[in-house]
Order: structure tokens, then C-alpha cells, then sequence
């Protein structure tokens, strides 16, 4: 009867019947969201108190402890970050994903072959390795704090998503079949935003709303943009997975889920965001004529949404992590460790 029952349910569902994936090398792709040691290979880690949840100490991420891309990689070894290569084993993978970094991937990572002969301690690990990408956000916000219009954000997106999909196209000819793309989070929502646009429109949940909606913009061209690949590449396994409805529940119904103060950054200083530009989390700071430094963050980061006002708590990232690697926010909707299969709803 068992035996019957399974069958069945394969039948209803076929994902059911699906193997487990085993990726045995992840390679991310992202700006400081995913970010594991990058930028501060390059330019010194960020300051106590990041780090200070998990780690202990800084540990190179920009947040309280781990990030999403620790979650997703949690039955490998942390990956380790491609700036910080010298004596770093990349038997798992490595992390693209730096600071500041847009939708353009590294000069050195571009050409055919190129790092990934380095880095790839197995030929058939280009075939089976997950390829994450968590890019977007840094793309829009350059634009927006560089005083061009929502339009013409807007207006550059096609452009973004052209290069998006030529750097796919180039780890696909490098082998690359398994790719779990995150689409941007919820931008207007960021303290750092609400700060600096105290006269952007508020919607409901008390976030900027032009922002968000430039975001949502850019999010349903990525996805027809992965539409487009999937018909481009068609022996290749495509997810687009919506972060930002994730993350915007999180904000919209904090307490709902046990978090408080989403719009209010845990370690900061000033204001109605606890966020200023002049005293960052982990810097020095002149604070009525005495320089303090901001070493110290909220009692609870573990309740808290906002880590810096740019970047998320280790408790935010948990939780979206646990969301999104159900499949319950993917297209087509299939889980994190059965992501190397190509399905359609």
C-alpha cells in the first residue's frame, strides 16, 4: 500500500520522484548582501560588532553573523571569497560576490576558462555545481543616488538584464547547468533609504514606495529575462526565486513573526532610522564634538530585521533563507536541493 501511495504521489507531483542534487561546489555571484570576505580581503573587514552573533568576531560579512548564502551552502564548507584566494582551497566552490559589486561580473572571471581553470579542483564540477547569483540591488540604488529619475532607472533595466544574461550565457559555455537566481529585495524598505528620501512616498508598511516599485519593475524583467534563457539554454536548470516577497512580508508583518522594528537599523546611530551617514556601524564618529566609535548594537539583534540599515541580521537572513529554500517562492516552484532539475509548473 505504501509502495502504491509513493507512486501516486509522483504521479501528482513529480518533484517528488526527483533525486536529491549533492551539489559538490557552489560559485556565487552578488554584491555585500552575499558578500563573505571580499571587499574586506581587498580593504580590511568591517568592524566589531559585525560578526559579533555567530562568529564572534568579524568575520568579513556584513551583518551580525551568517548570510544567506552560509545558509545555502550549509553542508559545504563557509566558501571561501575569490579576492581572498591566496592559500584558499575552492574544493567547494568559491564566492564572486563583493561589496558594491553590480550585475557585471569580475574582468578576471569574463574570459573563457579563465579563474574557474584555476579554481575547479574537478572538471565535472562545472556540470554539477549550484551558481547563485544574489545581484540587483546595487544596479538600481546607483542610479537613484545619483539623482536620475525612477524612469530613467527604469529605462536602464533592459540594459542590466542584457548583461545578466550574457554572464549566464558564459558559465554555460563553461559548463555551468544549475543556476538559483534571487530577484532584489525590497529596496524602499532599506533604513539607509528611508534616511536619505525622508519625502519619498510611504506605503502601508511605512517603506518608499517609488523605490520598491522600481524594484518590482526590475524583478518582473528578470524574470522574463530567465524565461528568455530557458529557451535559450535549454539543457539548463533555471529558478528565480522571489526574495523580494520574502522579505517584504518579513518587514510588512514583523511581529507576526516574532521580529520588531523592521524599518529601524539594529547598530546605527540618529534618528527615527537609528541611521546617518556620518556615524556607520563599526566606524568612528563625531558625536556632539567627541569622537565615539560605533562598537555596540542592539540588545536583540536576534528580533531585528535592519542589521546596518543597508544589510540584513543573521535572524532576517535565517528566515529567508527557511522561505525560500522550500521552493514555496520559486518559478518553477522546487526546492533548493532539487534545483539541478529542469521542471515547469
Amino acid at each position: 500500500m505504501v509502495v502504491i501511495l509513493n507512486a501516486f504521489a509522483d504521479i501528482l507531483n513529480p518533484t517528488f520522484a526527483l533525486r536529491s542534487c549533492k551539489f559538490p561546489a557552489i560559485f556565487n555571484f552578488g554584491d555585500s548582501n552575499s558578500d563573505t570576505g571580499g571587499l574586506p580581503a581587498a580593504f580590511g573587514p568591517p568592524n566589531r560588532p559585525y560578526g559579533n552573533t555567530y562568529f564572534h568576531t568579524p568575520s568579513g560579512r556584513y551583518s551580525d553573523g551568517r548570510l544567506i548564502i552560509d545558509f545555502i551552502s550549509l553542508n559545504l564548507p563557509y566558501l571561501s571569497a575569490y579576492l581572498n584566494s591566496l592559500g584558499t582551497s575552492f574544493t567547494h566552490g568559491a564566492n564572486f560576490a563583493t561589496g558594491g559589486s553590480t550585475i557585471r561580473l569580475p574582468s578576471s572571471v569574463i574570459p573563457s576558462g579563465g579563474v574557474f581553470a584555476k579554481l575547479m579542483p574537478k572538471e565535472e564540477y562545472f556540470r554539477n555545481a549550484l551558481y547563485t547569483f544574489d545581484i540587483g540591488q546595487n544596479d538600481l540604488e546607483a542610479g537613484l543616488l545619483h539623482n536620475m529619475s525612477f524612469e530613467e532607472v527604469k529605462a536602464s533595466v533592459p540594459e542590466i538584464l542584457n548583461r545578466f544574461s550574457v554572464n549566464i550565457k558564459n558559465i554555460s559555455n563553461w559548463g555551468g547547468r544549475s543556476f538559483w537566481i534571487h530577484n532584489t529585495g525590497p529596496i524602499g524598505c532599506l533604513p539607509y533609504i528611508l534616511t536619505n528620501f525622508p519625502s519619498a512616498e510611504r506605503d502601508n508598511a511605512g517603506c518608499a514606495k517609488p523605490f520598491n516599485e522600481v524594484a518590482q519593475y526590475f524583478n518582473s524583467r528578470l524574470k522574463e529575462t530567465i524565461a528568455q534563457l530557458r529557451n535559450d539554454i535549454p539543457s539548463a536548470a533555471f529558478t528565480y526565486v522571489d526574495i523580494y516577497s520574502v522579505k517584504y512580508s518579513l518587514i510588512s508583518q514583523a511581529q507576526k513573526y516574532g521580529f520588531e522594528l523592521p524599518l529601524v537599523a539594529c547598530c546605527g546611530y540618529g534618528g527615527k532610522y537609528n541611521n546617518s551617514n556620518t556615524a556607520r556601524c563599526g566606524s568612528p564618529a563625531i558625536i556632539n564634538g567627541t569622537q565615539i566609535f560605533m562598537d555596540s548594537s542592539c540588545d536583540q539583534p536576534s528580533v531585528r530585521v535592519s542589521w546596518d540599515g543597508v544589510h540584513y541580521t543573521e535572524a532576517a537572513n535565517k528566515f529567508t533563507f527557511d522561505q525560500i529554500s522550500t521552493g514555496g517562492f520559486s518559478d518553477p516552484h522546487i526546492p533548493l536541493n532539487l534545483a539541478c532539475h529542469r521542471t515547469t509548473n
